[in-house]
């Protein structure tokens, strides 16, 4: 589709300066169907409104937070944000932050675990004691 550019739309270098991601990324997340905004100015260049950078910002933070590509497309093709379409895009969101609480909290025990064997590491190192002594 090709529309006119408004002043506010970036370029996809911009965008890629703006979030970190590569410009090849960025072209693989728009053939995934990952980012449903993206226009062309008339010489067929990708221009990035708002609310297209907008979304590549979600759809970075989505991956991030380990949220599988077909579940972010899943999220895409249910429609732009109408109150219609919101409800289940809620539903995914939700879903994707209880998995993340439950990753956090093992992420919290996992630390506990290493923060006490470094403080247990540090006391042998402290009395020249070898770290692999079998010693409570």
């Amino acid at each position: 589709m090709t529309t006119t550019a408004t002043p506010t739309a970036l370029g996809i270098r911009e965008v890629s300066e703006l979030t970190g991601l590569t410009p090849d990324t960025l072209r693989w997340y728009e053939r995934e169907g990952l980012i449903p905004l993206v226009k062309r100015n008339s010489d067929g260049r990708r221009r990035y409104g708002p609310a297209a950078v907008r979304f590549v910002r979600l759809v970075q933070a989505l991956r991030r937070t380990g949220m599988p590509i077909a579940e972010i497309r899943h999220f895409v093709e249910l429609g732009p944000g109408t109150p219609e379409h919101a409800v289940g895009r809620l539903r995914i969101l939700q879903e994707q932050e209880e998995r993340l609480h439950r990753r956090r909290a093992e992420l919290d025990e996992d630390l506990r675990v290493m923060r006490h064997k470094m403080a247990d590491f540090r006391d042998l190192i402290a009395r020249g004691r070898n770290c692999e002594d079998d010693e409570d």
